[in-house]
């Protein structure tokens, strides 16, 4: 069941992240080298066990809405209890809340083996805790004792109910309103749409992290809560009808098995909600969940695209066909199509962008961890900074290049990758979604452009530069890796000349000449980091090459190294292209009407 490399992800935690900082701390003192590879162990054997083998059995008996009921594999309740029997879903919570304290970053690469062995079932769990979380760290006393136990024990479901027919990523838009009750409960009434998890049997309960506006209350951003909603009320007596009533599920393209609900509140009696944290604070507090959920798209992306690269490889050295260019003699045997210089290319790709998101994701979960728990404040704002600057990175290219390795991939297998005898047309369906999750890329394009870059007057670039600069001056003193670092630190001034000209037209110009080609931007800077990504990991191969133990581990770091060069040959040399695009004076897409799009 080879669907994720382990042995990449200890290399990435054990010889490229320095993880003696946080282990440092005695919040994460017990997840020492020992107690780390134990904890990796144990999610592949989980994996292994509740998730791989209903990966695509979840795509052919797909999520069904029949009488009011939305129906589901019955192993989708099984995995949601097993993995909150084995204290999954509340792993990084404090011991005082049963939690074990694990680091963000350790987690988020057991996370990549869940997703990457079935994210469709995996989603389910880690969608509980982030709901879950908002109630751990907002919630009152009394929310905390009616639903943390049952949400960590994957007994309930979590959402995050913010969607609304007129208002996607634009939350300022949202109609659904609160009216106070006086007895400690809000009346809620609307609807909310695409809500992952949003119903279903295999759980005895729903519970919905909603967003609602005050009724008559101040409009936009300044009138919104969180709420926590469920759908059925706990009492002393047992689960109560909370009225919230689901319309359907969506037919998606992908993801068959991961329900999508159409939900309304307050339509067939009266639906409760309770408040969670302050009033007027809901969109505040529900960033820390987006947060966390765009780093997990992130995750949920690179450990489909890694699904795919292992299914593609393995077709890739067991199919014959065809012979060298140059060998006209149709009596020599075929040769493996892995000995086609054209297939190793779409290997590559797909090889990579699943390590580079790997060791993106690791990053910044490592940065997040640092934020937390560092007692240096200098060294909390710095990992803070570099945290917000990378999650619309972490998030978008996973995402957007986990999609095209995807598509890589299919290609490998030719004519088979396009039928349902192989896992990869699944993976193509499934992964699409995820560069639309937890705001699509254009809106991450904005944010990065918009608001990231220029946060404390560039402090957070400033921060990753030097960052990248650990990276570069070693690299450019080894014969090894000097070509790929100089074709950084090349590429490097160019993002300062690109930036010195958009911020020139965000200073003269209307905002949205300033923006208009965010998403391209988003692209260009993210290869930029990527590049010092590969870069640090080829420099690590190449220190760790001389007393490799065995032909295997030999081979794993002159992969890396043969991997990085392909980035800088094939993918980094984007770059080139949208710099061209950025410093462009012709205002095409601004300038074509849309009475021109016939």
């Amino acid at each position: 069941m080879h669907y994720i490399s382990t042995r990449n992800l200890r290399f990435v935690l054990n010889e490229v992240l320095d993880l003696t900082k946080i282990r440092s701390f005695a919040e994460h003192e017990a997840f020492d080298e020992e107690a780390t590879e134990m904890t990796l162990d144990a999610a592949k054997e989980l994996a292994d066990k509740y998730l791989f083998p209903y990966y695509r059995e979840m795509d052919k008996n797909k999520a069904y809405y029949q009488d009011g009921e939305v129906h589901v594999l019955p192993e989708v309740g099984e995995s949601m209890r097993v993995m909150g029997a084995a204290g999954w879903l509340n792993a990084a919570w404090p011991y005082e809340n049963n939690g074990q304290q694990m680091p963000t970053v350790i987690l988020n690469a057991a996370g990549l083996i869940f997703q990457a062995a079935n994210g469709n079932m995996a989603a389910y769990s880690f969608l509980t805790t982030g709901a879950a979380n908002l109630i751990l760290n907002f919630g009152t006393e009394e929310l905390k004792a009616a639903y943390l136990d049952k949400l960590a024990a994957g007994e309930w479901q979590g959402t995050m109910a913010l969607t609304e027919p007129q208002a996607g990523s634009s939350l300022s838009d949202i109609t659904t309103y609160y009216e106070d009750l006086g007895d400690g409960s809000y009346a809620i009434k609307g609807q909310k749409i695409y809500i992952s998890g949003g119903d279903h049997n295999a759980t005895e309960n729903v519970v919905h992290l909603l967003l609602a506006r005050k009724k008559d209350g101040p409009k936009g951003m300044k009138g919104v809560s969180l709420f926590v909603v469920p759908k059925h009320l706990p009492t002393a007596g047992g689960l109560q009808d909370n009225h919230v009533t689901t319309a359907g599920i969506y037919g998606k393209m992908g993801q068959k098995g991961y329900v999508a609900a159409h939900l309304m509140f307050g339509e067939q009696g009266e639906t409760r909600g309770y408040l969670v944290g302050e009033e007027f604070r809901g969109l505040n507090n529900m960033f820390q969940m987006m947060n966390e959920a765009r780093i997990g798209t992130g995750v949920m992306a690179a450990a489909s695209a890694s699904a795919a690269y292992y299914a593609s490889l393995q077709y890739a050295k067991e199919r014959p066909q065809g012979r060298h260019p140059g060998n006209k003699d149709v009596n020599a045997p075929q040769v493996l199509i892995i000995e086609h210089a054209d297939v190793r290319r779409m290997l590559l790709f797909q090889k990579a962008v699943v390590e580079g998101s790997v060791s993106l994701l690791l990053q910044c979960s490592l940065y997040e961890d640092l934020s937390k728990v560092s007692k240096d404040p200098a060294e909390q704002e710095r990992a803070h900074l570099l945290t917000e600057l990378l999650t619309p990175i972490a998030k978008s290219f996973p995402s957007e290049y986990g999609t095209e390795a995807v598509s890589q991939g299919m290609q490998v297998l030719g004519g088979a990758g396009y039928t349902d005898d192989f896992p990869l047309e699944q993976i193509y369906r499934d992964i699409r979604v995820n560069a639309i999750y937890e705001g699509t890329t254009t809106i991450h394009g904005l944010d990065l452009l918009g608001r990231k870059m220029l946060m404390h007057n560039g402090k957070a670039v400033q921060l990753l530069l030097e960052e990248v600069q650990l990276t570069l001056e070693p690299a450019l003193a080894n014969d090894s890796t000097r070509t790929m670092a100089e074709a950084l630190g090349k590429g490097l001034g160019s993002v300062q000349q690109v930036m010195g000209h958009l911020i020139g037209l965000a200073q003269t110009e209307d905002p949205k000449v300033f923006l208009a080609d965010a998403t391209i931007f988003l692209d260009y800077f993210s290869l930029h980091v990527i590049g010092w990504l590969w870069l640090r990991e080829a420099l690590a191969a190449v220190q760790a090459l001389p007393t490799a133990d065995g032909q295997d581990e030999t081979n794993f770091y002159q992969s890396k190294l043969q991997t990085a060069r392909y980035y800088f040959n094939y993918l980094f040399t984007r770059t080139a292209g949208h710099k061209r695009t950025l410093l462009g004076t012709e205002r095409v897409t601004l300038e074509t009407g849309g009475e021109l799009l016939v």
